[in-house]
């Protein structure tokens, strides 16, 4: 007996003469394919689009700056005097800058009665604080009026990516025109490392940070002691990163089977049950079931 290949065939073909189409199947069978096209939309948006997973760890993830984080200020101190504005750097390595100018710029406002402090510049990665104050001046004022408004205050590299909402800028718009002129504020700063990982593996290194403040009028056995603006940080041991992530193709192929192979089979019990319950109905109406 020659060797038939066809045994081993497990899709056996029904010849089209033992066939019944009803409009039951027919109706199923659209319903099916429209079932189908919908899930298989949905399943390869989710393909195309990138995923971004995010995870904590324990470390420090820019290890090339130096032990160096870059600080963005814009503040603006709408009652005193550019040349009464300075920025005083401290931390417990033992910095100690009064009157920071690089890389910094003032704008007159309110035709010179005020201030617009813009500057750049770098902290090193251990507590500390800078401050914006008249401490640098030549000739301190008698009564020096601290109100502002923070523009900007920002670490490291800025990230523009629009499904991460952190607080890189917690401190944009904050307004203390309303406050106490000759009282002291402070912001204490916690400050978190943030990585960026894009598809191609490029990592960029920023920082997010959370704000805790308050306002008072210090006094010391002297007096009354010059109010500043302070920003207090100290970092947090714990990183974030994102990293964005495409679905890999196998996982999408195997989705893609189990929605067809899936509907597929329940569309043809339903059929089935159907089918099999108008036939029995069909039955009872001509008598021949009891």
């Amino acid at each position: 007996m020659p060797f038939d290949l066809r045994r081993f065939d497990i899709y056996r073909k029904v010849p089209k003469d033992l066939t019944q189409p009803t409009y039951t199947g027919a109706i199923i069978s659209v319903c099916c394919c429209l079932f189908i096209l919908f899930l298989f939309l949905s399943e390869l948006t989710g393909f195309i689009a990138t995923e971004i997973v995010n995870e904590l760890y324990v470390d420090d993830p820019d290890k090339d700056s130096g032990g160096k984080i870059e600080v963005n200020l814009n503040i603006s101190l709408p009652n005193l005097h550019c040349e009464l504005v300075g920025l005083d750097i401290q931390d417990e390595m033992g910095r100690h800058e009064v009157g920071h100018i690089d890389n910094s710029m003032k704008i007159p406002l309110n035709n010179g009665d005020g201030c617009r402090f813009e500057g750049q510049f770098s902290i090193n990665k251990v507590p500390g604080n800078f401050h914006v104050s008249t401490h640098s001046a030549t000739a301190q004022p008698q009564n020096p009026d601290m109100t502002h408004i923070i523009h900007k205050l920002s670490f490291g590299d800025k990230l523009q990516v629009q499904n991460i909402h952190g607080a890189f800028n917690a401190l944009e718009g904050a307004d203390k025109i309303s406050s106490n002129p000759l009282a002291s504020h402070d912001y204490i700063l916690k400050i978190v490392p943030t990585v960026y990982e894009d598809m191609n593996g490029k990592q960029r290194y920023s920082y997010q940070y959370t704000v805790a403040n308050k306002e008072y009028v210090a006094y010391s056995h002297t007096g009354r002691i010059i109010p500043a603006i302070w920003f207090r940080y100290d970092l947090s041991p714990i990183t974030v990163k994102y990293t964005e992530r495409r679905q890999p193709l196998y996982r999408f192929i195997t989705s893609i089977c189990a929605i067809i192979g899936g509907t597929f089979t329940v569309a043809g019990i339903l059929d089935s049950c159907i089918f099999t319950a108008s036939e029995a109905w069909k039955k009872i109406q001509l008598g021949k079931m009891q």
